[in-house]
């Protein structure tokens, strides 16, 4: 029987593997295919990163990546049967994923990190809950991004609501402040595309920061 309940992973620092229901749906928006390859922030323990797995078949490679040594030992441990995850311990914004086809980021961000955009291939598939917090200790709360990479650049749409603990090195001030004033705008739903290229901005953009831009226009054809 399914249950679709929050487990405690360590619950003096109130952290949790997820709701079910909500991992399904993000999982299902990844558009996961066999073999392809996928990484994994935030894998905590690896209980979602086991499923990601099972989706992409031992022809695929997962790459989950923690930035607690702890859990990702724990991690390490649990997933060890399947040769086709790695586990890394490490700061996700900071190590080199290599081409990827899907990249969830299972942590609250202000902002989707280059490193994650670089990584995509031509269809590649990113989601990262982008969330606004009262301090970088603590959770917050916002919507799930999905970004694709298309050949006249990167579509963009909003998903889901979410509410999620922090994203280490995922954070920046400026832009949490921002991202809160975007978000009462109430225009959520009509972001379309990222944009990294260098522009003024204009009433066309949604969140607009130096080394990218929420806009409201759409993907050139």
């Amino acid at each position: 029987m399914f249950h679709n309940v929050l487990v405690a992973i360590d619950a003096e620092r109130r952290l949790n593997n997820g709701q079910p229901s909500g991992l399904a749906l993000w999982f299902d928006a990844l558009d996961l295919q066999k073999g392809d390859r996928v990484v994994h922030i935030g894998c905590a323990t690896g209980y979602y990163t086991a499923i990601l797995a099972e989706v992409v078949g031992p022809t695929g490679r997962v790459t989950a990546i923690e930035v607690d040594p702890g859990l990702a030992s724990r991690a390490g441990s649990n997933l060890s049967y399947l040769a086709h995850v790695q586990v890394l311990a490490g700061d996700g914004g900071e190590i080199d994923l290599g081409p990827s086809d899907a990249i969830f980021i299972n942590a609250g961000a202000t902002h989707p990190r280059a490193m994650w955009l670089d990584a995509l291939r031509p269809g590649g598939r990113l989601l990262v809950p982008l969330t606004v917090t009262k301090d970088s200790e603590h959770g917050g709360g916002g919507l799930v991004l999905k970004v694709t990479r298309q050949p006249g650049g990167f579509t963009a749409r909003f998903i889901s609501e979410v509410g999620i603990f922090s994203c280490s090195g995922g954070r920046d001030p400026q832009l949490n402040q921002q991202l809160k004033n975007a978000f009462d705008s109430g225009e959520s739903k009509a972001v379309q595309s990222l944009r990294r290229d260098m522009h003024d901005p204009t009433d066309t953009c949604w969140l607009h920061h130096e080394t990218f831009c929420l806009s409201k226009l759409a993907v050139p054809a």
